[in-house]
């Protein structure tokens, strides 16, 4: 590794606040510049950003280099690479973590490119070990993980969501905030419209309960009982990818290597049989409680508790006793 010991934070807001994933990124880029002497830095663009720079600071970040403007109301590359660039040419760091989601997954190999360096992406853990960056991420479909160290500076990271502590907040910290020039951007892309579809219920990343069906539950029919099932739990809906592929609920809910990664309090696991690819997204969970009619299915090997039996024939009841206890609750 060369001298540079300095993390970048490639962080992303929500709300005029950053998100979840950015604090998380945040707390392992602390560790990592603590362990090396360096300095953590965040590049933060949107717009309507309010106090966001601060509550960077708040989470661990020494620098924070800003935009906030029209330019960066919506991702894209052509807005976002050249201050990137400027601000790894003037301090160039050992490490430039980004989020591993569809922002990240074609930011990074973009920005690796134009620096000349490599991209590791869907890491899950990060250290130096005898002065060299190794990276940690699944492979063999998420049954096993490997380590990666670079011989090129600085390393691209993406960083999968729910495999890092955010630092609890400290308002005392203090930090420098340099603001980034909107008027400087030019770009050949315009977006002339944005559909957004809106996501009932709680959020899937923070929710303290999810609510997860596979094929068990044997269609649409299926989900729209997990759904009444996870909106009494007050909690989000969840599937695997043979749902997905099935058309039984949406893409964006789904969990696994190739979809979301949550870390609830309480993971329900319906009619899923616990492949690797799915526990990759869900293993993170506090308790699993699986429900498969098949008594030799994997889930039951990383579950807290288990129900072997259908589940058509389970959730009804269990839900009827959940809206009793409900009920008694609020009169």
């Amino acid at each position: 590794m060369s001298g540079f010991s300095g993390i970048l934070v490639v962080a992303q807001a929500e709300d005029g606040a950053p998100n979840d994933l950015s604090r998380e990124m945040l707390a392992l880029a602390r560790r990592l510049a603590d362990a090396t002497g360096g300095m953590v830095e965040a590049v933060l663009l949107g717009k309507d950003l309010g106090d966001s720079a601060g509550d960077l600071i708040d989470f661990g970040a020494d620098r924070v280099h800003i935009g906030d403007g029209a330019p960066y109301a919506a991702y894209l590359a052509e807005a976002w690479l050249p201050h990137l660039i400027e601000v790894t040419s003037s301090a160039p760091p050992a490490a430039i973590l980004i989020g591993h989601d569809t922002m990240g997954a074609d930011l990074a190999p973009r920005l690796a490119f134009r620096l000349g360096t490599t991209v590791a992406t869907a890491c899950v853990e990060a250290e130096f070990v005898a002065g060299r960056l190794h990276a940690t991420r699944a492979c063999y479909g998420g049954a096993a993980r490997e380590t990666l160290s670079f011989k090129t500076d600085p390393c691209v990271l993406t960083i999968k969501s729910k495999f890092q502590t955010a630092l609890d907040r400290d308002n005392g910290r203090k930090g420098e905030i340099v603001p980034l020039a909107a008027d400087a951007v030019q770009t050949r892309v315009r977006i002339v419209e944005r559909n957004v579809s809106a996501a009932a219920g709680v959020r899937l990343e923070t929710a303290a309960v999810v609510v997860a069906g596979g094929r068990g539950l044997n269609g649409t029919e299926g989900f729209k009982v997990a759904r009444e099932l996870a909106d009494l739990l007050d909690g989000a809906l969840g599937a695997s990818r043979v749902a997905c592929d099935l058309e039984w609920c949406p893409a964006s809910i789904q969990i696994g290597l190739s979809g979301r990664t949550v870390a609830p309090e309480l993971y329900l696991a319906l009619g899923i049989s616990g492949a690797s690819q799915h526990m990759a997204g869900c293993g993170g969970a506090k308790t699993i409680v699986a429900i498969n009619n098949d008594p030799t299915a994997q889930i039951f090997k990383s579950s807290r508790f288990g129900i072997v039996g259908d589940c058509q024939e389970i959730l009804p009841p269990l839900i009827d006793a959940l809206r009793v206890l409900r009920d008694a609750k609020e009169s």
